[in-house]
């Protein structure tokens, strides 16, 4: 894979809170941004012309899976390839625990495996619920911003309405690192293009 602008790790949360439903939302308002004209421009806008993209699921202990390997997107039809997959993709993992601490780490070993060259490399962590079994996610996040890895979450506050605060102290990290909520799945679509708007290209979004 050539050189790109930034390899994005999507680490989506797949644990017991997430229903199916839920699961559904969320995976069609990831595939829809990568169908956006804006994301699509934010994706291409760069030196190189080109972002990597892939998609971990994770849940409890040791149920992680890739949900889309390495995708370099340098145009549309790259971005709507990915759209399509996202749609498609199946729950890989069993519905448990949160193992969020588990599924950053293995997140990072899936950004640290990305075949391209990445001027900028982000971690971008969506799901509904605290870390509550394996190893805690702040000590997994300070090793991949020593990494140099800039990392984001989207807080979905339907369950823990305090999740924010978890995400702001225990996930972030690293040059330009933000968290942002939405307060349901119904509004996660909306939600996810802001946030990959803004860390894709840095928008000033709130």
């Amino acid at each position: 894979m050539e050189m790109v602008d930034l390899a994005l790790c999507l680490a989506v949360d797949a644990s017991s809170s997430v229903d199916y439903d839920e699961f559904g939302l969320m995976l069609g308002g990831y595939a829809a941004a990568f169908r956006d004209e804006w994301v699509i421009a934010a994706l291409t806008g760069g030196r190189h012309g080109a972002t990597a993209v892939a998609m971990l699921l994770w849940s409890g202990p040791g149920a992680q899976a890739v949900a889309a390997p390495w995708t370099r997107i340098d145009g549309a039809v790259a971005s709507a390839g990915l759209a399509a997959a996202l749609d498609a993709a199946p729950r890989l993992v069993a519905a448990g625990a949160t193992a969020l601490g588990e599924g950053m780490a293995a997140a990072l070993a899936l950004l640290a495996a990305c075949p391209a060259e990445a001027t900028r490399l982000v971690l971008d962590v969506s799901g509904d619920g605290r870390h509550n079994q394996g190893r805690p996610p702040a000590p997994v996040r300070d090793i991949g911003v020593a990494a140099g890895v800039t990392i984001n979450a989207l807080a979905v506050l339907n369950e823990e309405p305090d999740l924010l605060d978890h995400y702001m102290q225990e996930v972030i990290g690293g040059p330009g690192s933000f968290a942002m909520h939405t307060p349901d799945y119904g509004a996660f679509a909306e939600a996810i293009r802001a946030k990959l708007l803004r860390e894709i290209g840095g928008a000033a979004i709130a």
